[in-house]
C-alpha cells in the first residue's frame, strides 16, 4: 500500500520548508498540516502508518491550540497546564515537530528546517513560552497513544497446505483492526454485514461491471474516467488533507477552527482505517484480480473466468471488503459538510500526486464520494458493493466524530 514519492511531491515539500516566516505565520495549522503531510508520503511511510501519524499531530496541534485559545472542549484527558502569553505559532510549531521527529525520523533536516523558520522573528519570551507548551502536549498525545495496538508484531499467517508455495509478499495492516481507536469502543463495532454470496445478483452484478470497466485494456472505460481513477491512485494521506485544505484556506477561518477541522478529519481518517481493516481481514474477501482469474470457481455461468485479467491500477496488498478508500471519503465527507453548514455548498476541491497538473473540484460530499466509489471500480480493484458499504461505514464513522469533537 505504499505509494512511490513523485517528482511533484518533493517539490512540494522543498517549496513548504522555503516558506518564509511570514508567510507560514498567515495561519500556522494549515500550512503545518501541508508540510506533515508531504512529510509523511517523503517518508514513505504505509498508509494505514502515514494516517496514524497525522492523527497524532493534529490531535496534538488542536489540544495545544485549545490551550492557548482558551476555549474549546478537549480530546484527550492531557495534564499539561496553558502558558499565558505563548506564541501560537511557536505552539503550533513545536507540536507539529515532537510528533514528526517521532513518527518520521528520516526526515529531520527538513522538520528542522521548517521548524526553525516558524520560530524566526517571534518575541523571545512568547515563542518560549509557546515551545515549551506545544511540545508538552505532543509528548503527552504520544504517550497516550504508545499502547494503542499499531507496535503490535506482524501475525498473519499464510493460507497454504505442506510443502504447497504461495505468494510471499505480507499483506498490509493485517492486525491494524485491533488497534484502539480515539472513539470510544472497539473497531468490531462498526463492522458491516458479509459481503454478497457468490451465488446473488449482487455478486454476478459486481463481477461483470469491473470485469468491463476495470480491467488494464478496458474499451468502455472513458478517457475522464481513467484519469480520475489515477488521481485516487494514491493512497497516502496527502489527497484527502488537499480536500480539507481547500475549506481550512478559506477567508475568515482561525486558526482555533482549523485545529478542530484538522483535528476532527485525522482522527475520523484514523478511526475509517482502523475499522475498515477489521472488516477486510475479518471477512477475507477476494480482489478482482484474484475472482476473474478464477471465474470457473464460483458456482456461476455467469462469471466468465478470465487467466489474463489485470486491473488499471495495482491492486493494494489487504482484502476487498470493503473499500477503504470509499471509508475515508465518507468520513471526511461528513466532516466537512459539518463544518459548512448543513444544506450549504461544499465546494471542496484538491490535486493528487497521481494525477498532477489535473486538480477536482467537488460541489457537495456526496460528489466526493460517488467518485471516489467510481473511481476504485474504474481502476479495477473493488466492485460496486464494496464501495456502496464503505462509503456508508465512513459517514458513520465521520458523524460521531463531529460529534465527539464539537464546536
Amino acid at each position: 500500500m505504499r505509494t512511490a514519492v513523485t517528482k511533484s511531491v518533493q517539490a512540494a515539500l522543498a517549496a513548504a520548508v522555503l516558506l518564509s516566516a511570514a508567510a507560514a505565520r498567515a495561519d500556522p495549522v494549515a500550512e503545518w498540516n501541508a508540510r506533515a503531510a508531504e512529510i509523511a508520503a517523503a517518508e514513505r511511510l504505509p498508509a494505514p502508518t502515514a494516517y496514524r501519524a497525522l492523527a497524532l499531530i493534529q490531535v496534538a496541534v488542536y489540544e495545544t491550540v485549545r490551550r492557548v485559545q482558551g476555549a474549546g472542549a478537549p480530546m484527550l484527558p492531557i495534564d499539561v497546564a496553558a502558558e499565558p502569553g505563548a506564541s501560537l505559532e511557536a505552539a503550533v510549531a513545536a507540536a507539529n515537530r515532537t510528533v514528526l521527529l517521532s513518527v518520521a525520523p528520516g526526515r529531520r533536516a527538513e522538520i528542522e528546517a521548517a521548524y526553525q523558520a516558524a520560530l524566526t522573528g517571534l518575541e523571545a519570551q512568547a515563542r518560549d513560552r509557546g515551545v515549551r507548551l506545544g511540545q508538552a502536549v505532543a509528548e503527552r498525545v504520544l504517550a497516550a497513544r504508545a499502547d494503542d495496538g499499531a507496535a503490535a508484531p506482524e501475525s498473519w499467517r499464510p493460507v497454504t497446505a505442506p510443502g504447497v508455495y504461495v505468494p510471499t509478499a505480507t499483506p498490509v495492516a493485517s492486525g491494524w483492526g485491533a488497534r484502539r481507536p480515539w472513539a470510544p469502543g472497539a473497531a468490531a463495532r462498526f463492522r458491516p454485514a458479509a459481503p454478497p454470496s457468490l451465488n446473488s445478483p449482487a455478486w454476478v452484478r459486481d463481477y461483470q461491471e469491473v470485469q468491463a470497466v476495470g480491467r488494464a485494456d478496458s474499451a468502455v472505460r472513458t478517457a475522464e474516467q481513467t484519469q480520475v481513477a489515477r488521481f485516487w491512485e494514491t493512497t497516502q494521506p496527502l489527497i484527502y488533507f488537499n480536500v480539507v485544505r481547500s475549506v481550512a484556506e478559506r477567508p475568515g477561518r482561525t486558526p482555533a477552527d482549523n485545529a478542530r477541522l484538522y483535528a476532527r478529519s485525522a482522527a475520523a481518517m484514523d478511526d475509517a482505517l482502523i475499522a475498515v481493516m477489521d472488516a477486510k481481514y475479518a471477512y477475507a474477501f477476494w480482489r478482482p484480480v484474484t475472482a476473474i482469474r478464477n471465474g470457473d470457481l464460483d458456482g456461476s455461468d455467469a462469471t466468465v473466468r478470465e487467466a489474463g485479467w489485470r486491473p488499471l491500477v495495482e491492486t493494494p496488498m489487504h482484502p476487498e471488503y470493503p473499500c477503504a478508500h470509499c471509508v475515508l471519503a465518507g468520513a471526511v465527507a461528513e466532516v466537512l459538510q459539518a463544518e459548512v453548514g448543513d444544506g450549504r455548498p461544499l465546494d471542496a476541491s484538491a490535486a493528487s500526486p497521481t494525477a498532477p497538473g489535473a486538480p477536482r473540484r467537488w460541489r457537495t460530499g456526496e460528489e466526493l464520494t460517488v467518485e471516489v466509489a467510481s473511481a476504485r471500480i474504474w481502476a479495477g480493484v473493488h466492485y460496486r458493493t464494496s464501495t456502496e458499504i464503505g462509503t456508508t461505514l465512513g459517514r458513520r464513522i465521520g458523524r460521531e466524530t463531529v460529534e465527539r469533537i464539537a464546536k
